[in-house]
């Protein structure tokens, strides 16, 4: 079967982060659309989804009209305070096809400044 090229990042990143992910840390996956953005942390070793944030929640959207940077850093403080009740500290932050760039990095360091490591 041949994959496109996006399919083919894809793997390639989320396989990196399997083979030096350890049984203490958790994988953070993210996903962006051109509206949207979400992401969730993932247990590879029991392969199930702990926590999840997206931008198309109720409360999120009834904040009101941001723009798409200020509603990375929105949905990045709910990931962080979810995960902080679960007492998830260390991750592992996989950010699939998407480059360490604009809303993807805004929300990584959103994420580090609410006490998340990786």
């Amino acid at each position: 079967m041949k994959l496109n090229t996006s399919t083919r990042k894809k793997f390639r990143v989320s396989n990196k982060v399997k083979k030096v992910a350890s049984k203490d840390r958790l994988r953070l996956c993210i996903f962006r659309s051109s509206k949207n953005i979400s992401a969730q942390i993932i247990d590879d070793n029991k392969n199930i989804t702990l926590l999840s944030s997206s931008s198309i929640e109720k409360e999120i959207k009834s904040a009101g009209k941001v723009n798409k940077t200020k509603l990375s850093e929105i949905v990045a403080e709910k990931l962080a305070k979810k995960a902080q009740e679960k007492k998830i500290t260390k991750i592992f932050f996989d950010r699939g096809v998407y480059r360490y760039h604009g809303r993807v990095k805004i929300f990584a360091e959103t994420l580090r400044k609410h006490g998340m490591e990786f």
